[in-house]
């Protein structure tokens, strides 16, 4: 029996920690998600006398909502995991009122009888009525263990007595903070409204000339590719050219890399995770990898970097040392910098 108790004890010790933990990484991701859509509510602000096109706000509106979507989902499983622990301690509530009243009656019936047992005879006389020593004895370490148990009892009732009090304080308090993400999720939801109302609305006249845009996007696509291909050409040239330095076949798909070169390309992959970000602020607009477009779902962006939207003349920055391998300037296009950490 004693090992199925502690057992249990572990599991539902476990199962807190990993409830505290699921509750304080939610409550990370949503404040990460509120300081996203603060970001880009400025640079929208900053942008507005700015002209931009329409896809560009649409892109805009899409990643802007998808933040909103995430905040709410976040929230709302949030708010479901305080419920859980609402629940759960409503029933520890229960059970430990129960449980203290049945001490408070055991205690009240133990003192009743202690009172009765005093009118009756003294302890006194009940220890000098032993027929023997061993008997005395026997019958004052009963006392003993008697009074023990009352202040026992007595110590028990004050200690589920503050529990119940403690947990009735903390029941009060996740209320409060579920009703408080409640109220906040109620905001977010006539944010995301007014957020889909107005990306329909430009949907509508991009639909009229649907063409246009779709041709659009595949002309960006195509630069991009012609981008991705110049800077994969550039690459190629830069490992060939090292490992001919090295003294290596020129056909290898990796860099010859000198001590150096090693240590310090295995301190950037180290950093893996850690990395700043290439500006102070800003919000990720396009992620890496195939994603529909925002305009026609038919259609495929294939991105291969990340897009970073950030303030106007905000100042750009490597995310680890290195050096400058080349400088791109392609015509329609920003500056490219490409940067070698290593490899």
């Amino acid at each position: 029996y004693k090992l199925v108790i502690l057992l249990s004890i572990l599991l539902c010790g476990i199962g807190a920690f990993s409830q505290n933990n699921k509750r304080k990484e939610l409550e990370t991701r949503r404040q990460e998600l509120r300081r996203e859509i603060q970001k880009i509510t400025q640079l929208r602000a900053q942008n507005k006398s700015k002209e931009k096109s329409e896809l560009s706000q649409i892109e805009a509106f899409s990643y802007k909502i998808s933040v909103l979507d995430n905040l709410i989902k976040v929230t709302n499983q949030q708010a479901n995991y305080i419920t859980h622990e609402i629940n759960s301690n409503q029933k520890k509530i229960t059970n430990l009122r129960d449980e203290l009243k049945q001490l408070k009656e055991d205690y009240a019936s133990m003192i009743v009888k202690s009172y009765k047992s005093k009118n009756q005879h003294s302890r006194i006389m009940f220890l000098l009525s032993s027929n023997n020593f061993k008997q005395a004895y026997k019958r004052l370490q009963y006392l003993k263990q008697y009074t023990n148990h009352q202040k026992q009892q007595g110590e028990e009732i004050k200690a589920k007595t503050e529990e119940l009090q403690s947990l009735n304080t903390n029941l009060i308090k996740q209320k409060e903070e579920k009703n408080k993400l409640i109220a906040e999720n109620r905001v977010t939801q006539k944010t995301l409204e007014a957020e889909r109302t107005l990306h329909e609305n430009l949907m509508q006249s991009i639909r009229k000339n649907l063409s246009k845009y779709t041709a659009q996007i595949r002309q960006k696509e195509r630069e991009a590719a012609r981008i991705d291909a110049e800077i994969d050409k550039i690459i190629k040239a830069a490992i060939a050219k090292s490992n001919k330095v090295a003294g290596k076949a020129a056909s290898s798909k990796s860099f010859a890399l000198t001590p150096e070169e090693k240590k310090l390309a295995s301190n950037f992959v180290a950093n893996k995770g850690k990395l700043p970000w290439p500006v102070e602020r800003g919000v990720v607009s396009l992620r890496y990898g195939s994603q529909p477009s925002p305009i026609d779902r038919s259609l495929t962006i294939n991105s291969n970097g990340v897009r970073i939207s950030t303030e106007k003349g905000a100042t750009a920055r490597a995310v680890f040392n290195g050096e400058v391998h080349e400088i791109l300037k392609i015509r329609n296009v920003n500056p490219i910098l490409i940067i070698r950490h290593g490899n």
